[in-house]
């Protein structure tokens, strides 16, 4: 009961209901929810403060910064919220000032990318067949998800293919330029149920078996020890969680392996077996999508985790 009212008593406040109207549509820091709301620093901290005591928002660390996001638990600010006229004025005045900083961030995150020179997009630059090796990825994953994370998401583009399945979709990575860009095409698209943070993944922050699916995405060519990394993603999956990693087949390609760093040119069926029985899946027949670069996915379920018996006591008399 305590709860209940703590969350009724934080929702019951109009800047705090606002926040928790932005923070719906997509991650904020402080900063920008300043320049959506016209309202001074310490006293919005306040009020997300009490909102995530509260358990509506939750706060991702990300360096000098912080972003709010609607917590995943937060049902009664769903429901509160779902009674909010679209067109109310203030509401509505927030929401085009929110498409504003979105857009702001989109430019910004572009621009950076474009100086620095950086080639994010690896797909485009392998010249691999993005929209066929989705179309594989979604033939493989169930017409509705629960929870699903796709770990190394880079620009987010498979939270926005997997979304419209899910209840939600998280995105991991550890480069805050990529999230950046991640954020902008989530925001972009309105995607409320996609979100992103930063993680390494070797270490995810998240609870054991606390996802339905998972995906790596041209992510483990680039891992000092892929056991290690697949061992972690399987941890987060439930028991019968798919865990999906799409990579490289075997490849000669110098070019490929000098200019974009690659760890590995590419794996074999037989080596993903061996990693994913480790980590306690059970690997399902891989699908190879022809191109320039032979591209696979390995799908594998995640096992129930047995329980060793405990030894029968050993009784003195």
């Amino acid at each position: 009961m305590e709860t209940l009212l703590a969350q009724l008593r934080a929702t019951a406040e109009p800047t705090r209901l606002r926040l928790l109207a932005l923070c719906a549509r997509g991650a904020f820091c402080v900063s920008e929810l300043c320049a959506i709301l016209g309202q001074s620093q310490p006293r919005l901290s306040r009020h997300l403060k009490l909102l995530v005591e509260a358990g509506l928002l939750e706060r991702l660390p990300e360096g000098a910064n912080a972003y709010f996001q609607l917590s995943p638990e937060a049902g009664l600010a769903r429901q509160v919220l779902a009674r909010l006229p679209e067109d109310e004025p203030t509401v509505a005045a927030d929401r085009r000032a929110s498409a504003r900083i979105a857009a702001e961030r989109a430019r910004a995150a572009s621009e950076a990318f474009r100086r620095d020179g950086a080639d994010w997009d690896e797909m485009r630059a392998l010249d691999l067949p993005g929209a066929e090796i989705e179309a594989a990825l979604l033939r493989l994953l169930p017409e509705r998800l629960g929870r699903v994370a796709d770990i190394g998401t880079g620009t987010g583009r498979l939270l926005e293919v997997m979304a419209p399945r899910a209840a939600s979709v998280l995105g991991l990575d550890a480069s805050r330029e990529m999230l950046a860009l991640a954020r902008a095409r989530l925001g972009e698209r309105g995607l409320a149920n996609a979100s992103v943070r930063l993680a390494d993944m070797y270490r995810l922050p998240l609870p054991d078996a606390g996802f339905d699916a998972a995906t790596l995405q041209m992510v483990l060519h680039y891992a000092e020890d892929p056991a290690a990394a697949l061992a972690e993603a399987a941890r987060i999956l439930r028991p019968g969680g798919l865990l999906v990693v799409i990579d490289l087949a075997p490849h000669e390609r110098q070019d490929v392996l000098a200019g974009l760093a690659h760890r590995w040119p590419g794996f074999d069926d037989a080596e993903l077996a061996g990693w994913l029985g480790a980590a306690g899946c059970a690997p399902l027949p891989a699908v190879e999508v022809p191109g320039p670069l032979p591209v696979r996915l390995w799908p594998a379920r995640r096992l129930a985790v047995s329980v060793a018996p405990l030894p029968e006591p050993v009784l003195n008399f």
